[in-house]
């Protein structure tokens, strides 16, 4: 068993503890109280002066999809010979051995939502997995997790270079509603031939769709304009379809709308130039403004657009511009983990839930902030020996 104690412990789904401790074992959280007994079968870390925090998570990025200091050769983010594609899955692409990885778990970072870039109308299924270990099969926490959807340039600017549809958002908002109307048709005909003992020939591309239209999993849309949020919303509503609105980065212009939707905002990268036309209206205010509105929000670096390490900082930035600190903090924590559809795993310190813990200097928004230990399944994967030895 592992102790911490005496740190100032943010469950992030109920009280701070100013003075708490945690207690770990067999890799989930036993116990979250003022006072802890000891006993002589526990490791003890004595996190005096510290901040005790739920694992921070990244609820969009392509870690290990796309890898660092690979290249071409390292980069299986966008299979863009065809605009369709549901089922592609993120698991046969990812390396566990990405040196961003580590990167991650350095900052504190100790899970994310990772999968297919947004080259295709459909891109395929995404995976929420724990930043540390040698294989995906053991890293996996939920798989699938999302489908990914794509509106706006990107499909547009893929497609119209090889003189096919989409060219226009119109053909991207057409080829999915083609899409899911097919696969609705497809899940149909499944259940009807199964009710009556009936032989039915699975098709593989189909199969991909039935955890979206059972709402199992919901359609992460990539959508910066507000124009496209708009249609990604009302694609969604048409189907009945769980959905998250990814990167938002207009939102701040139609709250109101975002939140009349009640489909949660994953919003960023905001700490990049304005490198296209739609993200030109950008702002560290969206998170705070959807928020304000009722929207339930996450912030994402959308690695490797923003190195996955700096996830915090963005938060920080967002809590400065009107989320407000708590609220900031949730964006990375508890709030992420509700949108990945994993708040019962991580996200809060809680009894039951994975023992996926960091332990800070202080507030991980503020950039003097330095990570001590980063535990992922009760396992302390991350220990900052400098700094332990300078800060006790």
């Amino acid at each position: 068993m592992l102790l911490i104690k005496n740190g100032r412990v943010l469950t992030m789904s109920g009280p701070t503890y100013e003075k708490g401790c945690v207690l770990i074992a067999d890799g989930k959280i036993k116990a979250v109280e003022e006072n802890i007994v000891e006993t002589e079968d526990m490791e003890i870390i004595d996190a005096d002066g510290t901040w005790v925090m739920p694992g921070i998570i990244e609820a969009h990025c392509h870690i290990g999809i796309e890898e660092a200091d690979k290249g071409t050769e390292g980069n299986d983010t966008n299979e863009a010979t065809e605009p369709i594609t549901p089922q592609l899955r993120a698991i046969d692409a990812i390396n566990p051995m990405d040196t961003a990885f580590n990167d991650a778990v350095e900052a504190g970072v100790t899970s994310v939502m990772t999968g297919p870039g947004s080259a295709n109308v459909v891109g395929g299924q995404f995976v929420f997995m724990k930043t540390k270990g040698k294989s995906m099969d053991d890293m996996i926490v939920k798989a699938p997790a999302a489908m990914k959807i794509a509106f706006g340039e990107n499909p547009k600017r893929v497609y119209n270079s090889k003189g096919k549809m989409p060219s226009t958002r119109m053909a991207t908002a057409a080829l999915l509603r083609e899409a899911l109307t097919k696969a609705v048709q497809y899940k149909e005909k499944k259940e009807k031939a199964l009710a009556k003992g009936e032989n039915f020939e699975a098709d593989f591309k189909q199969e991909a769709w039935l955890p979206v239209l059972n709402k199992e999993i919901p359609l992460k849309a990539h959508a910066h304009r507000s124009d496209d949020i708009l249609t990604a919303i009302r694609i969604g509503k048409e189907f009945d379809l769980h959905m998250t609105l990814d990167h938002c980065s207009e939102g701040h212009f139609i709250p109101e709308y975002v939140a009349t939707s009640s489909y949660p905002a994953i919003i960023g990268p905001t700490l990049t130039h304005r490198s296209k036309i739609e993200v030109q209206n950008k702002t560290f205010k969206t998170p705070g403004v959807l928020h304000n509105a009722g929207t339930l929000v996450a912030i994402t670096t959308d690695h490797p657009v923003v190195p996955v390490q700096y996830l915090s900082k963005c938060a920080g930035f967002a809590a400065k511009e009107g989320l407000g600190i708590e609220e900031g903090l949730k964006a990375i924590t508890i709030n992420a983990a509700k949108i990945c559809g994993v708040d019962d795993r991580v996200g809060s310190l809680e009894v039951g839930k994975d023992a996926d813990i960091v332990i800070f200097t202080g507030n991980p928004m503020d950039i003097f902030t330095d990570t001590l230990y980063t535990i992922i399944d009760g396992k302390i994967v991350y220990k900052n020996l400098a700094k332990i030895d300078r800060y006790h």
